[in-house]
């Protein structure tokens, strides 16, 4: 396998915490999302990816692109530990968890939305700022309440990391790069805890990578 990401990029952060957890080291092809204009932009990358995002996944002469198609692949294809619980109420509410970050929260925070922001629409930083905010609150604070009447568990949803840990931990990430105040989400940030300490989660941070700047 050879995986396509950047160390900041919040996709490519999920996949490398799934390949930590099963036990997966597949080849690293760093793709830079600044430099030079965006190396995801040049026509080689728009070759494996015509969408011009990481991550991307290469394996058997076949590339696979968005995170949880691949995520969920990952889980088809190399089930041990699994990331998903065997009961299909639980694995539904997994998934729609999962789905908050990586279909509302983290798009609207993307490299791409945030460049728009300042380069097409001319807000100052004040001004993305705000936006940063407002969305990565009011996103974060419905997971805190998607979780109210779950048990309190070490992770989201048991005792193990599965998806929903796996999209939580780099949109956790997010919120401290941005500053944004996790003071009313105490769930959140006990999950937290547990994923700092845990040598899946560890190893994939931003700064563990490569990559890292």
């Amino acid at each position: 396998m050879k995986y396509y990401g950047y160390f900041r990029s919040s996709a490519a952060f999920r996949l490398r915490i799934a390949f930590n957890l099963k036990s997966l080291s597949p080849e690293m092809i760093p793709i830079h999302l600044t430099r030079n204009g965006g190396e995801q932009k040049t026509d080689a990358f728009r070759e494996i990816n015509p969408q011009a995002m990481v991550p991307a996944l290469e394996t058997d002469g076949t590339i696979l692109t968005q995170s949880m198609a691949i995520l969920e692949w990952l889980e088809e294809t190399h089930p041990q530990p699994p990331i998903l619980p065997n009961d299909p109420i639980q694995r539904a509410k997994v998934r729609g968890f999962a789905q908050v970050i990586a279909c509302d929260i983290h798009p609207l925070q993307n490299l791409r939305v945030l460049s728009y922001l300042r380069q097409d629409l001319k807000l100052d930083e004040d001004g993305v700022m705000a936006w940063i905010h407002r969305w990565l609150t009011d996103g974060l604070m419905a997971c805190e309440q998607l979780l109210a009447d779950q048990p309190e568990t070490r992770f989201c949803f048991g005792d193990a990391p599965g998806l929903a840990d796996i999209c939580l931990a780099p949109q956790l990430f997010s919120a401290a790069r941005f500053k944004v105040d996790l003071t009313d989400m105490p769930r959140l940030r006990a999950i937290q805890t547990q994923m700092d300490t845990h040598p899946a989660f560890k190893a994939a941070q931003p700064g563990a990578q490569p990559d890292a700047e």
